[in-house]
């Protein structure tokens, strides 16, 4: 991310017996492939998987305010629809998936307003209503869902670059405050293994190649073995029990909890930043951002 206002998968569905198409050939092993670009091109969006399907909220960009856009895609067809817009149009947004709800999390409104509101999204329903508003307002926030709470991880207020942890619980609509970050950062990624939650990269004035593991247990912070590419603005997927974390140049690095260790992967077709991403089975989907030129709709599809 730069910081906001201070400078800073295809399926042959049982198609007809003669002239079905022919099935998409699976890529090889750690690939990048194209997928169909989303309808709305946008930075600084945020993602959710639920059902094996991906939803892209929020965002900006091209000289569009923050966007209130949904759109859903399907790997199955490798097809986009759009779905009921956000209450609140936002940037620089997070984004969680509990119990097949979609939460938007904090971010920039219109007239530069850091949000704390937060917003849950039916897609059996496709309506969207709001919930309790973080006790922080901020952006750039990681997001990371343990045992049916989600946490709120970082982040800038405006002011001020965070090292303060919430957690919401749906079931009763309130947040709780968790021990904070030992190292405050922005624009930083967050995934879950195995119920511990990575909090990785980020920026507090220099790129960061920090990871911390948040054991909720315990309430308590490890430093683990920091990334090869300090970087910031970047996404984060977790597939076979590694977590993955792409963007902000085109690195693709995974950490290996049972190793505590780092290995290069397969880069990005093309340098990132500003983008989303989410897993379906054993694919993670980069969609949106930004390469420097140009907003994207690209979607890019990695296999492990």
């Amino acid at each position: 991310m730069r910081f906001p206002l201070i400078g800073l998968v295809v399926a042959c569905m049982a198609c007809g017996n003669s002239d079905a198409a022919a099935p998409v050939p699976t890529p090889p092993l750690n690939t990048w492939t194209a997928k169909a670009a989303m309808p709305t091109a946008r930075e600084d969006l945020a993602a959710g998987v639920i059902d094996s399907v991906l939803y892209a909220i929020g965002g900006g960009g091209d000289g569009v305010g923050p966007r209130t856009t949904v759109e859903a895609y399907d790997p199955a067809t490798n097809t986009w629809v759009t779905r009921a817009s956000m209450l609140t149009g936002r940037v620089y947004l997070g984004g969680g998936v509990v119990n097949s709800r979609l939460y938007a999390v904090g971010g920039v409104a219109s007239g530069a307003i850091y949000l704390a509101t937060v917003e849950a999204y039916d897609p059996v329903t496709d309506i969207w209503v709001a919930r309790a508003a973080m006790a922080t307002p901020r952006a750039t926030m990681g997001i990371g869902v343990v045992n049916g709470l989600l946490y709120a991880v970082g982040g800038y207020d405006g002011t001020s670059i965070l090292g303060t942890v919430e957690a919401y619980n749906p079931a009763t609509n309130t947040w709780t405050p968790k021990a904070p970050m030992a190292a405050p950062r922005a624009s930083l990624g967050a995934g879950v293994i195995n119920g511990i939650l990575y909090a990785v990269g980020g920026f507090d004035g220099s790129p960061l190649a920090t990871l911390e593991a948040y054991d909720p247990v315990t309430n308590s912070w490890t430093t683990k073995a920091p990334m090869p590419t300090a970087r910031w603005d970047i996404s984060v997927g977790v597939l076979d029990g590694k977590l993955y974390v792409v963007g902000s140049d085109h690195a693709t690095e995974a950490y290996d909890p049972a190793t505590n260790s780092w290995e290069s992967r397969a880069p990005m077709p093309a340098p990132r930043t500003a983008f989303a991403a989410g897993v379906i089975d054993t694919v993670l989907y980069a969609v949106g951002g930004n390469n420097g030129s140009s907003i994207l709709a690209t979607m890019d599809a990695y296999r492990p």
